[in-house]
């Protein structure tokens, strides 16, 4: 059986952008077009790939077609440097997607810089998902991501991974949210009524903190803030306490316009490098843009 490549570009394309316009654009044919190849493989796999919906979105198995032509489009872009006369009208001028997860902290105090430095040296383009530490290794095993900054020291199965180094948090609160929470010190009975700051309900962080200092399992409550800056922000605003990495939170404490709730507490998590085996080598420019800014930015685990 001959694999349509044509029909699995197009099942990528529209994966990739969202829509089945947006995919006939990138693709350089006709939003038709798009759509009989992605019916006719569909009908020929007895199976749907792509969710129909604003956006649409793979299936499991059309995870696994994105996840081959995302090495075949490597493969490819290194033939072309060869032997660009090869280059089809849509494969003309083509750039590869790379699919890469990390956490949010990460990007916000490191991981930028990384892939800045990448893309400027090469013509990849990269999409980035966010998730917390501990479940970036979730997209590496469902083939979403060819790479991820992970929690997760173990391999996942295919991939290589390379430790990075801990990012380092500290506990820190507007010295007017101290007062008004904590004015007679950091106990346990203020403690649970002084509101955290919680990226979502994947983030333990705060909760891991807090069974450190206490030596138990603490409740509080919590507002919700969806991005790294929120956090200092809300911090600075008096809004909550919150774990910020001390990269942020640096000039803020020097100001005093944050305090820390337990001077010297520092909580850390380990983060690992995990890259899919069969892209490893292409991708090693990557790896080295990312362990390069990571060793410099992370402590080291040495």
């Amino acid at each position: 059986m001959s694999v349509d490549y044509a029909a699995l570009r197009a099942v990528a394309a529209v994966v990739r952008t969202g829509s089945f316009e947006r995919a006939a654009a990138s693709l350089n044919v006709t939003p038709s077009a798009v759509s009989q190849r992605v019916k006719h493989l569909e009908e020929r796999l007895g199976a749907v790939l792509i969710e129909r919906g604003i956006p649409c979105t793979a299936t499991d198995k059309g995870l696994s077609l994105c996840r081959h032509m995302d090495r075949v489009g490597m493969l490819e872009k290194d033939l072309m440097a060869q032997l660009p006369e090869l280059a089809g009208p849509e494969g003309a001028g083509q750039q590869v997607t790379l699919n890469i997860a990390t956490n949010a902290d990460s990007l916000g105090t490191w991981f930028l810089e990384a892939i800045a430095s990448f893309t400027k040296a090469s013509d990849y383009l990269v999409n980035v998902a966010i998730d917390d530490e501990d479940h970036t290794a979730d997209w590496l095993r469902r083939g979403r991501v060819l790479a991820a900054v992970t929690s997760l020291e173990r391999p996942v199965q295919g991939c290589r991974v390379t430790p990075l180094g801990s990012l380092r948090y500290q506990a820190t609160a507007s010295p007017d949210f101290v007062a008004r929470y904590f004015p007679d010190g950091l106990t346990e009975e203020a403690f649970q009524r002084a509101p955290a700051l919680t990226f979502n309900q994947k983030d333990r962080l705060q909760n891991a903190w807090a069974r450190e200092v206490f030596g138990h399992d603490m409740s509080f409550p919590t507002h919700w803030l969806p991005s790294t800056q929120s956090f200092l922000e809300g911090s600075l605003a008096g809004m909550g306490w919150a774990l910020n990495p001390i990269q942020l939170a640096k000039r803020p404490l020097e100001r005093g316009d944050l305090v820390e709730l337990v001077p010297g507490k520092v909580l850390e998590r380990h983060l690992f490098w995990q890259i899919n085996r069969l892209a490893a080598d292409q991708l090693h420019e990557l790896s080295r843009f990312i362990l390069l800014v990571a060793r410099r930015n992370l402590t080291s685990e040495a």
